[in-house]
């Protein structure tokens, strides 16, 4: 099965005529001139960009979620394949309404007309795993109806078997290969694909977010219908905005293109470092705007999350590189184990310099993320620095975020619009606030535990029956002095929570 599926990449790569891509390339130049000999009776009216496009929908979801990611890469890519591949964001074709319908009844075991008061057949947008159609409830209510692919979970898992079969040659063959995990990576992809198949995993996804950001100014998240949905189906809010690649469009509607910018920012440093929950396909055409410039965020089958290690991590190395501190970047990588225990501080701090500083005091349009994580990539190769597969959805999603940055404003100063939210995060997480939270948190645990004392000691006695009198005296008195301290520190930090907690009060 994978040796056909290979084999139907080539072919399709061959039908495409994407061996154009590959031309000049001194290495293989000699058997491409062949090949193209040997197929001479190809023709492709097409142009390439139109070409890569068609390929990718016939390869399927993995290859068509990759033109996604590249058509963010403007800095990247030549304008004419850039403008193409962002087709792919919402128009892949889509399957026919009647089988969408086939879905849903037997989705919810009776017919439509029971179901929605209206719907449509057309779909209004398809991508690469299910597509959308607007429905009214009988209620009245607006609804988006997000309706699974049939068979696409077939698809999708014999390319996941390629993939892995591909890390596994890359790793034996490469020297790199071990350090750069390339089967944790594929597997970490495949489990943000599979989420991606169960339609109640995404409506999970988006009423958490949902809840992440209920009242926010800067963000709308449509509310889940949840009484609707089903491993198949996915019924929300209907949700009224436009594209937010339309930047002329909402300079129309007098929305603020910078301001816009500043605050998508601010929203994807919120998820990270305050949910450490983010939205993981950040690509344009699952983002829209409405008049008054708010964000609206769709399709949440692949998101992020990010442990509160990771987290820390990440905000120290941050802010470290925020104030140009390189030593503290190299100390952090050490001490999280990302790069090896015996590594010299000096001579990763200057390597560090050396790929950070250029891009500093840039605007936007100045800096390319991508090349600077290709020269980071080479940096950690020469540290024997680990990859970390949990950071690789981040990852994407920082490219996603800068190629949509570099599209509203491209001089917006990124650094400057993220410091003030991480050092605003870094003071909530150290100092009176970090320890008022704490002492919050573990209230009723300590409210819990502390009668229950008597008894611990008590069995902690029994147990000791065998020992000698003396060592159980010594062993009573040393247990008391520590509930002594235990207890003089709880009492302590509760005073300090009420005081804390009535000033608090009384400033508001």
């Amino acid at each position: 099965m994978l040796l056909f599926r290979l084999l139907k990449i080539i072919a399709v790569a061959l039908c495409f005529g994407l061996d154009e891509f590959l031309r000049g390339q001194s290495r293989i130049g000699g058997p491409l001139a062949a090949l193209r000999v040997v197929l001479f009776w190809r023709d492709f009216p097409a142009p390439r960009a139109v070409r890569l496009r068609m390929a990718l929908e016939a390869l399927g979801p993995i290859f068509v979620k990759f033109g996604q990611i590249l058509s963010t890469r403007r800095d990247l890519l030549q304008d004419d394949i850039a403008a193409e591949l962002a087709k792919l964001q919402d128009q892949v074709p889509p399957f026919p309404g009647d089988e969408a319908i086939t879905v849903i009844e037997r989705a919810q075991g009776k017919p439509l007309a029971k179901i929605f008061k209206s719907f449509d057949r057309v779909a209004l947008a398809s991508a690469s795993v299910a597509q959308v159609h607007l429905a009214e409830l009988h209620d009245g209510r607006e609804a988006a109806v997000k309706i699974l692919r049939p068979g696409i979970a077939g698809v999708i898992r014999n390319d996941l078997a390629l993939l892995d079969a591909g890390a596994s040659l890359m790793e034996w063959l490469w020297a790199d290969g071990k350090r750069l995990k390339p089967n944790e990576v594929v597997a970490e992809f495949g489990r943000h694909l599979n989420d991606e198949l169960d339609l109640m995993r995404e409506a999970a996804n988006a009423s958490q977010l949902h809840r992440n950001f209920a009242g926010s100014p800067l963000l709308l998240v449509p509310e889940v219908y949840w009484e609707l949905c089903s491993a198949e189906v996915m019924v929300m809010q209907r949700m009224r905005g436009t594209p937010v690649s339309h930047v002329d469009a909402l300079r129309a509607q007098g929305v603020d293109i910078p301001k816009l910018a500043r605050a998508g920012v601010e929203i994807f440093f919120t998820q990270v470092f305050r949910d450490g929950f983010f939205h993981a396909d950040m690509h344009p055409g699952n983002i829209f705007v409405t008049p008054g410039g708010q964000y609206i965020a769709l399709d949440f089958g692949i998101m992020g999350t990010l442990t509160p290690t990771d987290k820390s991590y990440l905000a120290r190395n941050f802010l470290a590189f925020f104030r140009r501190d390189y030593r503290r970047v190299a100390e952090a990588h050490i001490e999280s184990g990302w790069a090896p225990p015996g590594t010299r501080v000096d001579e990763f701090e200057t390597a560090i310099r050396a790929v950070c500083e250029p891009i500093f005091d840039k605007p936007l349009k100045e800096i390319s993320f991508g090349k600077l994580l290709l020269r980071l990539f080479q940096t950690s190769r020469r540290f024997n620095m680990q990859i970390q597969p949990q950071l690789v959805m981040l990852q994407k999603t920082l490219l996603n975020i800068e190629g949509l940055g570099r599209d509203l404003d491209p001089d917006l100063d990124l650094w400057a619009t993220a410091k003030p939210f991480l050092e605003r995060w870094m003071s909530e997480q150290v100092g009176w606030r970090a320890l008022l939270r704490q002492v919050q948190d573990e209230a009723p645990l300590w409210a819990a535990t502390l009668p229950q004392l008597p008894r611990l000691i008590h069995r902690a006695l029994a147990e000791d029956r065998g020992t000698p009198l003396e060592k159980q005296i010594e062993r009573l008195q040393n247990e008391q002095q520590r509930l002594r301290k235990k207890l003089a520190l709880v009492t302590a930090l509760f005073a300090i929570s009420v005081a804390a907690s009535a000033c608090l009060s009384w400033m508001r």
